[in-house]
């Protein structure tokens, strides 16, 4: 697996990285630790060094799966560990609490990346509050770098004046071939500033992966039973950038989630996590690495995604 440099860290990280929302038990159906260690040590074995969590996830579940497979894989020193603080937790006093529960259930002395999951939508903490304390959990060794979740351009902007020694390495969003809202302000200004965007549905919970037409949208009983995106009238706009892909996939010899993943990766700012709850869907999104789409099939597919992105309709009712 290929390593590049995340941003302005000191972290070598594999050019994809594994999303661990999948292992919470909930969101995404059941899933047992048995199967979270397997797909944690297939992504050790095929490269992959950088994790992604969040205390959010199963209630801290997915944090205790992820901890418990490095420490019994003896691996820890070997990889970077990213986790998110739940955006209703953005008090000094919570932060405080938090990171002492996230760093036993990783079973870590330091966080590599602490992220603000979302912005204090219901408590309205001052944001200057929040980033201070995240400064201070630098200053004192608990957490090596920050980064922001779901944040919008200028409420990045004005908490990253809120720091004097440290500042934001990474900013996780939605955003794929086929949802682009970061495109049209985001993007440009993290590339600018020399952050990275750590980049979640990668594959858009599945659309990009081919596997659901319009006419076959399985009757799901995980999250994207409420995703508009999963929709008829969004999988009718977004299938023709999937049957591009598709077409593409076939003439480069890669599945179609491969070639969806690369096509982030052409971008050395978009760091791309995705999910994966078997150890074969782990190998698959490693082949997304070491080999490049051409330039003309790169920019077809963008511009495909891009229309489509224009089209799709949230509004559910």
């Amino acid at each position: 697996m290929d390593r590049v440099r995340l941003g302005r860290t000191d972290m070598r990280v594999s050019r994809i990285g594994l999303g661990a929302w999948q292992f919470s038990g909930d969101a995404w159906g059941a899933f047992s630790y048995e199967q979270a260690k397997a797909v944690v040590a297939k992504a050790l074995e095929v490269g992959v060094n950088f994790f992604d969590t969040a205390a959010v996830y199963g209630r801290g579940r997915s944090e205790e799966f992820l901890g418990r497979a490095l420490r019994e894989l003896g691996a820890r020193g070997e990889v970077y560990i990213a986790t998110k603080i739940h955006g209703d937790w953005l008090r000094r006093v919570d932060i405080l609490t938090a990171v002492e529960n996230q760093r036993r259930r990783l079973g870590v002395d330091a966080i590599d990346l602490y992220q603000i999951h979302w912005p204090a939508c219901w408590h309205n903490t001052p944001i200057c509050e929040t980033m201070k304390t995240l400064e201070e959990l630098v200053d004192r060794g608990l957490v090596r770098y920050i980064g922001v979740s779901n944040f919008p351009l200028p409420l990045l902007e004005y908490a990253r004046t809120c720091l004097s020694r440290t500042d934001v390495v990474t900013s996780q969003n939605r955003y794929n071939l086929v949802e682009r809202e970061a495109d049209k302000e985001l993007l440009p200004y993290l590339r600018r500033e020399g952050i990275v965007l750590i980049a979640w549905s990668p594959l858009a919970k599945g659309v990009l992966t081919g596997k659901y037409t319009p006419d076959s949208v399985p009757a799901f009983e995980d999250v994207r039973r409420n995703d508009p995106l999963f929709t008829p009238q969004n999988l009718r706009v977004v299938w023709p950038v999937v049957e591009e892909v598709r077409r593409v996939a076939k003439a480069y010899g890669k599945s179609p989630a491969q070639v969806a993943l690369n096509w982030l990766i052409r971008d050395p700012w978009v760091y791309p996590i995705p999910g994966a709850k078997t150890p074969e869907q782990v190998v698959e999104n490693a082949g997304a690495v070491g080999w490049s789409l051409s330039d003309d099939d790169w920019r077809a597919l963008d511009r495909l995604g891009w229309e489509a992105s224009q089209k799709i309709v949230y509004v559910t009712w």
